[in-house]
């Protein structure tokens, strides 16, 4: 890790702070092609709008399923360092911090993580984070292709403090909680999501508004190896769960300025003030006994996958 520069929950009011995310159609497994294009986006958001944070989707180096095993996928894979010198060295000359997506090489073959790697203005790769909630296809047991993390990096920026999660990470709220917790202000979800935009959009604005954060939700588009089409429209939302940008079914770059005070008031036009933190609120001796229980929904899926044992 390196060192990591003082960060605030607070933004100087004087200070105006662009976050952003781009969504565009990879060519399928080709990463070389796809690393170009976001440099490309890179460039283009700090030239069109002074963005000092751009958010990549789910595994944007190849497209989310890469209609490999993991052994295949494993010997594809670049080494890391190869992979993210071009995006660091953008950063730097840019200044501007990049969260980058990619499946990421394990110590030995078959061993692939779904992995989100964050860069910083000074070009410098902060850490990665493994994403712990794999969807069932891309489980080993299910002869898919990626091995879970297990840990929830907060990344300390000159810009705030940055946490992450993917795709169907978002679907748990203790995973965002937990970076809140540990002091995020910005979540971004890099996510390849499938199922609509109802549970995209609630799903997006709860993480945000449970947790007071601004989530970066960035989603892919087009189609993968195993020609899945996804519908981007990615979304950046307020602590106070207001859509401040929304991206469309194509290529597309989007934008927001966060606040210096985003909590003022309980809601976007509105001059209420706002009374509450839900942090600060939890009352956490009543349902820490109960929360980490093992449990299943009393309602079957079509087919149920149970995941490994932990």
């Amino acid at each position: 890790m390196s060192p990591t520069p003082p960060s605030s929950r607070r933004l100087s009011k004087d200070r105006r702070v662009v976050i952003a995310g781009a969504q565009f159609a990879v060519v399928p497994n080709d990463i070389p092609t796809n690393l170009y294009r976001c440099i490309y986006f890179l460039r283009r958001a700090v030239e069109d709008t002074g963005a000092k944070l751009l958010v990549f989707p789910e595994s944007i180096t190849t497209g989310f399923n890469p209609a490999l095993s993991a052994r295949d996928l494993w010997e594809l894979l670049p080494r890391t360092e190869e992979m993210l010198t071009p995006v660091q060295q953008i950063c730097k000359e840019l200044k501007i911090h990049c969260v980058l997506p990619t499946y990421e090489r394990g110590a030995k073959p078959g061993v692939v993580y779904n992995s989100a790697f964050m860069i910083d203005s000074r070009g410098q790769n902060l850490g990665v984070y493994r994403k712990t909630h794999l969807f069932p296809p891309e489980r080993l047991e299910n002869k898919g292709w990626t091995t879970p993390g297990r840990t929830f990096p907060v990344f300390n920026t000159e810009i705030g403090a940055i946490g992450i999660h993917l795709c169907y990470d978002g679907d748990f709220p203790e995973i965002s909680r937990i970076l809140a917790v540990k002091g995020a202000r910005i979540v971004c979800r890099p996510s390849a999501l499938l199922r609509n935009f109802e549970i995209w959009e609630a799903t997006n604005k709860m993480r945000a508004y449970e947790n007071h954060v601004y989530h970066v939700a960035v989603n892919a588009i087009g189609s993968d190896a195993a020609h899945t089409t996804y519908f981007g429209h990615s979304m950046i939302v307020s602590p106070i769960a207001q859509t401040l940008a929304l991206g469309r079914a194509v290529d597309d770059l989007i934008y927001a300025e966060m606040s210096p005070n985003p909590l003022g008031r309980v809601s976007y036009g509105s001059d209420a003030p706002m009374l509450f933190d839900h942090l600060e609120d939890r009352n956490v001796q009543s349902y820490t006994r109960d929360l980490f229980r093992p449990a299943r929904s009393p309602f079957n899926p079509s087919k149920r996958i149970t995941p490994p044992k932990k």
